[in-house]
């Protein structure tokens, strides 16, 4: 038996690009961290950039996963490890057989990207998910109230809806689908009788309408109107789901061996990444939480008698925290909009991101240097549409690329400002702000902005993996090591390592390139109209 005082908990994070493990003790210490880069995904196979595709092979998340556990449990005493926890980006789901196997483990559809894990990003869905919105707004049951109204196109029904109908050889293969998140707690766990998993409540109420005032999921006759594909498999899903301080089971004898660990490993239920990331960052109470990577999710907790807020991307019970309702938004593409750009100017030769960032932030806000919006991948928060697209305007013969990279910055924060505001009009209490991800630790000139942009001191969480430190967490929490999960998160949260403060000489200039953003931003939806 390890005394509580020596045990460590693992903390596995799966995000755009690659898996991050992280083993945390019981006082939030970080003892070892590694991570590994999917193959095929940074060879480009299965995407289709320019039609908003974006696909992951399972084999992609089991071999990286065996690289990081590999690594990250070299640096540590394994021996000590006592509980697993797990968290995806979402909604990422697939299509699977009875065994909760995803299809594209199977021979025959190896290579066929309908049958892999449809990453959040993917908009290929974005017909479906209209008729989603359209039915269920037209419905005496708004199905869509708790998540904003609007279905997105980067969720699950939308997107098992879409790639059903884009294959009809998958419809007789699949038996069920499932989100990245459920997958990995049950391959861990090595349960492969799908009726028995313990379904991610995180992921079910964000992305899939479940929710107790009708019972669950949208019954079978709501989508008999518009998505007749999905009906065979909707006794094949799930009634029940579980917040991610619950066990799911204990390690697999497999997985046991493989990486040489004890029996009686607890595996946590499971939770997408965003939300382990606030967890990880330490949200609480009046603390917006902005986890800035290729998007931006953001995350506040809300007061139980919170009415419906439209416009967002979820709101959910448990989905952080266990009796505590999550509002959940943000932006469809952040650092993505960053990256592009620079992929964009390399191909003429490129500059380092240091230089990037050190000129961009040399040149003045002005009304007279260009401006963005900020849709490259579509527009989440407020009101979700995928259509959306990004604008680049005001330039002249002597616009240079630190003036655009700065503009591409400058509307990233505006977007983020309007969602505060949002949030703020329905009286949801927001106090103060803590940014956590790669963006928020490597770029002073971005965290900056966003404390003058916001007008508020921006806290930035010290960890580099808040995502998987969020897991590690919750796996602390399933094991019985704290007596519940927020204990265990007040004690093992990541830190704040630096402060950023408004510049309030600033604030007035910002204050008008924001309001010409708004009035941007209302055009163009006009346009779309």
């Amino acid at each position: 038996m390890i005394a509580k005082k020596d045990r460590l908990y693992l903390g596995i994070d799966y995000g755009s690009d690659s898996v991050r493990c992280v083993v945390v003790d019981m006082n939030g210490g970080e003892i070892a961290h590694a991570s590994s880069f999917y193959k095929r995904w940074k060879e480009g196979k299965y995407c289709d950039a320019s039609h908003q595709q974006f696909r992951q092979h399972p084999l992609d998340y089991l071999e990286s996963l065996d690289e990081a556990m590999a690594e990250v449990l070299e640096m540590c005493d394994r021996s000590r490890i006592c509980g697993i926890g797990v968290d995806c980006t979402g909604s990422t789901p697939c299509l699977a057989d009875n065994q909760g196997r995803p299809l594209a483990l199977k021979p025959e559809f190896a290579e066929n990207p309908d049958a892999m894990f449809v990453l959040w990003k993917d908009h290929t869905a974005e017909a479906e998910a209209k008729a989603i919105t359209e039915y269920a707004n037209a419905n005496s049951v708004k199905y869509t109230d708790y998540c904003g109204t609007v279905y997105s196109s980067e969720w699950f029904w939308a997107k098992m809806l879409h790639v059903l109908r884009s294959d009809v050889r998958l419809q007789s293969a699949a038996y069920t689908f499932v989100e990245h998140c459920d997958f990995m707690v049950h391959e861990l766990c090595g349960n492969y009788d799908v009726a028995t998993w313990k379904r991610s409540q995180c992921a079910a109420w964000h992305k899939a309408m479940f929710h107790r005032a009708w019972g669950g999921l949208p019954p079978a006759d709501f989508f008999a109107k518009f998505g007749k594909e999905l009906l065979p498999y909707m006794q094949n899903l799930y009634s029940k789901t579980f917040t991610a301080d619950q066990k799911a089971g204990v390690l697999s004898p497999y997985y046991q061996k493989k990486w040489g660990l004890n029996d009686n490993v607890t595996v946590a239920c499971s939770a997408l990444d965003a939300h382990m990331g606030a967890l990880g960052a330490g949200i609480e109470y009046g603390i917006f939480v902005m986890i800035m990577g290729t998007s931006c999710p953001d995350m506040v907790l809300a007061k139980e008698n919170i009415g419906l807020v439209p416009g967002i991307c979820g709101q959910a019970e448990g989905s952080i925290l266990p009796g505590m309702t999550t509002l959940e938004e943000g932006q469809s593409a952040f650092g993505d909009i960053y990256a592009w750009f620079k992929r964009l100017f390399d191909y003429c030769g490129g500059t380092s991101w240091d230089k990037l960032e050190r000129d961009a932030a040399a040149v003045a806000p002005s009304l007279e240097n260009p401006w963005t919006i900020d849709w490259h991948n579509g527009r989440r928060s407020p009101f979700d549409d995928a259509s959306m697209r990004g604008l680049i305007g005001n330039l002249n013969l002597g616009t240079n690329v630190p003036m655009l990279y700065r503009s591409m910055v400058e509307s990233t924060l505006f977007g983020t400002r309007r969602i505060v505001e949002h949030l703020r009009k329905f009286d949801v209490d927001i106090n103060k702000v803590i940014a956590s991800g790669g963006i928020a630790l490597k770029s002073p000139f971005v965290m900056q902005m966003c404390a003058d942009v916001l007008n508020m001191e921006i806290g930035v969480a010290s960890s580099l993996e808040c995502c998987a430190r969020g897991s590690a967490i919750m796996a602390a929490a399933a094991d019985g090591a704290y007596p519940d999960a927020l204990t265990a998160k007040r004690a093992m949260q990541s830190p704040i390592g630096k402060v950023y403060t408004p510049d309030a000489k600033l604030t007035e200039i910002y204050n008008k390139l924001y309001s010409r953003y708004l009035h941007r931003c209302e055009i163009e939806e006009s346009l779309k109209k």
